[in-house]
């Protein structure tokens, strides 16, 4: 086998996003892994991504003397679509050179994320005053973009236009809910077991309405204890898509480059890069939801994973049979005991697991550093 091509087997990987998901998803499974997908927002399809990246050449090209920014998840959103199109960088270029309006403090924080400064914030969050504040300072020969909610702009373009500015409507594209709000809460609750070794993130919407479904379900002690020891690692296209997920204390794994592909290469890394502990078999990976030796899947059940993960904690060192029957609490009578039978007689050819008096180790290759 080649190294490019197993190194993610094993692992579990459940991708959130609706745009791009089965690239996104096709490249993680050429390197072994299983991947579920369960979009947390759909995309509303009459928005013209074309038209938007088209005004975000216009805005770069042709400097503008005012932007409004209407929403936090506008402004990320058109982030986002122009750093999907290499344009991310010279656009913020652009929006530094104007004067920047935000309706509110989650619009302003969004500019704080992405490094920049709001020159004026409508406290109110209400439109009115956006149009009321720039009228009074005078808005004749001017240029301005504004960024349009879900819900439109409320006026200001009219307003604005009336004054004698030349308005320039930013629609970014909309967020329309899942497609699949069963498969979410499903996945969620899977994410709360410990069942997959990472969730992929690429819009900061997503997020939100993922961390939404968290706390309707009421899970986030147990996603916090997953992603906290290191079972679940979150991983995010970049940093705008991680600033809600940083914002609740859940640090994500956010590549040099926000680029899908560099979020695929972070995820191999992270994952394929664990060294594992070596055992007479080869190196054992203990996943989410399975168990390989040198990159290979052994064929075990969920009482065997769970009692190999608990020893493969301590490599080396004998554990209490007691403690590896709290890794099974609730389980059948006996199912510790059918677990390491199991493990005993190895289903890797060489036995993993050894019986010492009052518990039971992992057995690790002599000389070896575990």
């Amino acid at each position: 086998m080649s190294t490019l091509g197993p190194v993610l087997a094993g692992c579990t990987i459940l991708v959130t996003a609706q745009r791009r998901a089965d690239e996104l998803a096709g490249a993680l499974e050429r390197r072994g892994a299983v991947v579920h997908h369960a979009p947390t927002l759909g995309v509303v399809s009459d928005i013209d991504e074309t038209a938007l990246l088209a005004r975000t050449r216009e805005v770069i090209e042709h400097p503008v003397d005012t932007v409004v920014v209407t929403t936090g998840v506008g402004l990320r959103g058109w982030l986002e679509t122009a750093d999907a199109a290499g344009l991310r960088e010279p656009l913020v270029a652009a929006l530094a050179r104007a004067r920047l309006v935000a309706r509110g403090p989650k619009a302003r924080g969004a500019m704080q994320a992405a490094g920049l400064e709001a020159t004026w914030v409508a406290e109110s969050e209400m439109a009115a005053e956006v149009a009321d504040r720039l009228t009074a300072e005078g808005v004749e020969g001017r240029r301005i973009v504004v960024q349009q909610h879900a819900a439109g702009d409320d006026g200001l373009e009219r307003v604005f236009t009336a004054s004698g500015a030349t308005v320039l409507p930013l629609v970014v594209y909309r967020w329309g809910p899942s497609p699949d709000p069963a498969a979410v809460d499903r996945s969620v609750l899977d994410v709360a077991r410990g069942r997959y070794d990472a969730v992929l993130f690429t819009s900061a919407p997503g997020v939100v309405a993922w961390l939404s479904a968290v706390d309707r379900l009421d899970v986030g002690t147990d996603v916090h204890r997953h992603v906290d020891g290191g079972r679940t690692t979150l991983a995010a296209v970049g940093p705008v898509t991680a600033a809600p997920l940083r914002d609740r204390r859940l640090e994500p794994l956010v590549p040099d480059r926000s680029r899908m592909g560099a979020l695929v290469k972070g995820v191999v890394a992270e994952l394929g890069g664990r060294d594992g502990t070596p055992t007479p078999s080869g190196r054992l990976r203990v996943r989410a939801d399975a168990a390989t030796l040198d990159h290979v899947a052994l064929p075990l059940t969920p009482d065997e994973l769970a009692v190999l993960r608990e020893l493969d904690g301590e490599p080396g060192r004998v554990v209490d049979d007691a403690r590896l029957s709290a890794a099974l609490a609730g389980a059948a009578d006996g199912a510790v005991e059918s677990a390491l039978d199991v493990l005993r007689d190895s289903p890797a050819g060489v036995p993993l697991v050894e019986r010492h008096a009052g518990g039971h180790r992992l057995v690790v290759r002599a000389g070896a550093d575990a």
